[in-house]
């Protein structure tokens, strides 16, 4: 028996203002005029596009220079947190003082890959101590500090409740319990939620995008992962965020054009632009 073919992604329909608060252009192996055009075409005015390596880092920050509707964050991911050497640390440095960097990230706790694939992602203490300095380099620079958690809520909440504070704190595809939803809202920070939200089983990340007052929340495609439904499975790209907007706007008792309006302010605010 043949599998069943999955459909091939589509753009909801066109809702003006959106943006895409965390997505990776680099890893899309497309064009960036194309993928930027799609986007534009599906309403998505705005971009932050994200290294989670140096290379990727690199390549984030040349497209913020070369597309005016695209910024970026800056960072080592936890899992390659072992990469952070001298050297590393100076570039990026360099590029979080770079007007186009607008935020540090992605940086945070993963200890799922450190119980899934131990021999090639750092350990908790290397993450922790590449976390802080990240931390400490946002608040520096006045830079928005972009955080990926995975499976790390305990160490996240811990090592960011004594840590000097930054200007902005993001949780990236926010999918922790309830109860940290709750605990962050009230710290102050920012939920961004992906295409996981639009997943049938995660009514517990409909609920969280609910209780996020206006001003601590954001969308993003986390894109080539985190494909919204119907799509999921396939290749993501911010020209599909309109799926995840709905969903989102659902939850929240509100329309789209209005959940794109206030997604828009917070996104101006954390990122300053």
């Amino acid at each position: 028996m043949s599998k069943k073919k999955r459909p091939t992604p589509v753009p909801a329909e066109p809702i003006a203002g959106l943006v895409d608060a965390h997505t990776h252009l680099a890893s899309i192996k497309e064009p960036l005029s194309e993928l930027v055009a799609r986007a534009k075409a599906a309403g998505v005015e705005r971009i932050c596009t994200v290294g989670d390596g140096l290379d990727e880092a690199e390549r984030a920050l040349a497209a913020a220079h070369e597309h005016p509707s695209v910024v970026a964050a800056c960072a080592i991911h936890p899992t390659r947190a072992h990469e952070l050497d001298g050297a590393t640390r100076t570039r990026l440095a360099e590029m979080a003082r770079d007007p186009r960097c607008v935020a540090i990230g992605e940086t945070g706790v993963d200890t799922y890959w450190i119980t899934h694939d131990p021999e090639s992602t750092a350990p908790l203490e290397v993450q922790e101590e590449a976390f802080r300095f990240h931390i400490q380099l946002a608040v520096e620079t006045g830079k928005a500090l972009m955080i990926h958690n995975r499976e790390g809520d305990e160490d996240m909440l811990r090592i960011l409740a004594d840590s000097p504070r930054p200007r902005e704190v993001m949780l990236h595809c926010f999918s922790s319990p309830l109860e940290v939803a709750r605990e962050a809202i009230e710290r102050g920070y920012v939920l961004s939620f992906a295409g996981n939200v639009t997943f049938k089983r995660n009514a517990y990340l409909r609920e969280a995008a609910a209780l996020a007052p206006a001003g601590q929340l954001l969308i993003e495609t986390d894109a080539p992962y985190m494909t919204p439904e119907p799509f999921r499975g396939a290749r993501n790209e911010p020209s599909l965020i309109g799926h995840t907007a709905a969903v989102v706007a659902q939850a929240r008792s509100t329309t789209p054009a209005e959940l794109a309006a206030e997604v828009g302010l917070t996104y101006s605010r954390v990122f300053g632009v």
